[in-house]
């Protein structure tokens, strides 16, 4: 007489869904982005150690951050660092309340944009450190100066990026509401709009580093006496290196840390991009 085949053996579910769940990233995919600045710090010391360049044009690594941290502190690195800090904030808010309106008005309209396209893609393919002079003449040296180029070459991105945004917009959308009544009012503020978002965000990320760059220009080159541009093209003047070095890491990382914000907000509020 035969015996009955053995069954398969049975695991428990929540074995199978710990087979099934996505493995956990480990400690040093954790740490990746750490290692790129890890091995700078490592390679700038060992070049200033073994006398490769001269300690008074390039300090050690660790003079340069205690001096960048005691500037922080409540030094006088602190003040520019504000300054800075406030201009690029004025002109990227003027370039994202004037340019993303504009920039939607102009992509629901693709007769108005063609006709302006090209002194968008002109004045935002020119070099706004071109336009210095120019913008000299109108409003002379003063802090005004220095947020109205920024603020107009951050505008340019603005606008391009939110037009685009409306005019790529998702055709089977656009069909869906036309199909369902709406009206052009209605597709235009729920569709439209909507559907902008995205390329939006993307040029406002690229708007405030851009009117970050423009605002220390500004600050180097057109007479100023306070901010990060003025405080890095003195301290080259007068070989204060540290000093130097250490305003060039804050401007690195305030240009760094705008960037990592928006990408925040854009992910929050945008959470529903590319379904």
């Amino acid at each position: 007489m035969s015996t009955p085949s053995s069954a398969a053996p049975w695991s428990p579910p929540a074995a199978n869904a710990a087979a099934s769940a996505p493995p956990r990233e480990s400690h040093w995919v954790k740490a990746l982005p750490f290692i790129g600045p890890v091995v700078l710090f490592i390679v700038w010391d060992l070049v200033v150690r073994f006398g490769l360049i001269k300690a008074i044009l390039l300090p050690m690594p660790g003079a340069t951050l205690q001096t960048l941290l005691s500037g922080l502190a409540g030094g006088a690195l602190l003040g520019d660092f504000a300054v800075t800090v406030w201009r690029t904030l004025q002109a990227f808010l003027i370039a994202a309340v004037v340019g993303v309106p504009l920039g939607v008005l102009l992509g629901s309209n693709e007769r108005a944009y063609r006709s302006v396209e090209f002194l968008i893609d002109f004045f935002r393919s020119t070099p706004s450190s071109a336009l210095i002079p120019l913008f000299l003449m109108i409003f002379g040296v003063s802090d005004v100066n220095k947020v109205a180029i920024a603020a107009f070459g951050a505008l340019l991105i603005v606008v391009f990026n939110s037009a685009y945004g409306v005019m790529n917009a998702r055709k089977q959308r656009v069909m869906a509401a036309k199909v369902m009544g709406a009206s052009r009012w209605q597709i235009f503020r729920d569709v439209l709009v909507w559907e902008s978002l995205q390329p939006t965000f993307v040029g406002l990320r690229s708007a405030v580093s851009m009117a970050l760059v423009i605002v220390i220009v500004a600050e180097m080159f057109i007479g100023s006496d306070s901010g990060l541009g003025h405080r890095i093209i003195n301290s080259q003047q007068v070989m204060n290196v540290k000093d130097m070095y250490a305003s060039i890491i804050a401007a690195g990382a305030l240009g760094y840390a705008l960037n990592i914000l928006f990408l925040v907000a854009e992910r929050r509020i945008v959470h529903w991009s590319g379904r």
